[in-house]
């Protein structure tokens, strides 16, 4: 598993993640042996959401009850969460109140003292960027969270959190997967008259404004077709891109949901890949692409075999 200090922070990452957000219903032996699968492929940075699960906080109560972390394993790993959606409405809070409360919900259920990595989830169009200053200080002041990012940000909303606050951005968390590119396809036909993969839908180039401002991308939903829309991977409706796949699988010597991820990881930008599976089988073999070093040509092949146009 490959490694990076993560831009802002002293904390050492793999560039594959687990995320939690499925475990809600998982025994505590289940939830045990995912972490310990990912753990055992060398991925030690977890990812969580107070959304997660059937409850607030359900997820993260799901984990730190099967888990029950003594000081020295919490030490060894990441643990990142997010704050911001409320389900029930008013859909999006970035408010002070709202972030704190939020963030000390997380601590109980994790049965931790801190959070490494705090993420803002979804935009909030009502963002007071003064209140999201005034919690992050006040968490970092109590050492209750090491470090800031966001989640599905554009550049100006990044730059608007940014005049007001202290701590930098370190992460933003985005959607990409081969076939739900449009962070990278656009930028490959860029200025192409007519065509839907020119126009511009992030703010203007969200992969290389977090290039310009270490800012590491996280890949939410690697393997899904679209928003949500079910995997690609052995999908009839991708043949191209699976026999593509299938035949990177095989000279590579690895299963294809290593291939998957290691297209998002060739890439310069030094993303890390959010793993959404509750598989350890799924787990293992995705870690395996943390190690795969696509061609060039290779990955403009699978990029070109997912319907993305290469003028």
């Amino acid at each position: 598993m490959k490694t990076f200090t993560l831009p802002g922070t002293d904390i050492v990452a793999p560039n594959v993640i687990l995320g939690l957000m499925r475990i809600q219903e998982k025994s505590d032996d289940e939830v045990r042996e995912l972490v310990r699968t990912a753990r055992d492929a060398g991925i030690d940075f977890l990812d969580h959401a107070d959304i997660y699960g059937s409850e607030l906080h359900g997820c993260e109560r799901r984990f730190g009850e099967a888990l029950q972390l003594t000081p020295a394993q919490r030490d060894a790993i990441t643990i990142q969460t997010k704050t911001g959606i409320v389900g029930d409405g008013p859909y999006f809070d970035f408010s002070y109140e709202h972030i704190v409360e939020s963030v000390e919900g997380s601590l109980a259920a994790l049965r931790t003292d801190h959070i490494d990595i705090l993420l803002l989830h979804r935009p909030d169009a009502l963002v007071e960027p003064e209140e999201v200053a005034r919690a992050f200080d006040e968490l970092e002041a109590a050492g209750k969270v090491r470090a800031f990012g966001v989640s599905n940000h554009t550049p100006r909303q990044i730059d608007l959190l940014q005049k007001y606050v202290r701590q930098p951005i370190v992460v933003n968390q985005l959607q990409l997967s081969l076939t739900h590119a449009p962070i990278i396809a656009q930028g490959v036909a860029a200025n192409m008259s007519a065509q839907e993969q020119s126009v511009t839908r992030d703010g203007g180039g969200i992969v290389d404004y977090c290039r310009l401002n270490d800012i590491t991308i996280q890949a939410w939903s690697p393997f899904q077709a679209g928003f949500f829309t079910g995997v690609f991977l052995g999908s009839p409706e991708y043949p191209e891109l699976n026999a593509v796949i299938d035949r990177l699988s095989a000279h590579y010597g690895v299963p294809p949901i290593a291939i998957a991820t290691a297209w998002i990881l060739r890439h310069p930008a030094r993303m890390q890949v959010v793993l959404g599976t509750t598989t350890p089988e799924r787990v293992a073999g995705a870690a395996q692409g943390s190690d795969v070093s696509l061609t060039r040509a290779e990955w403009y092949e699978l990029f070109r075999a997912a319907g993305h146009i290469v003028p």
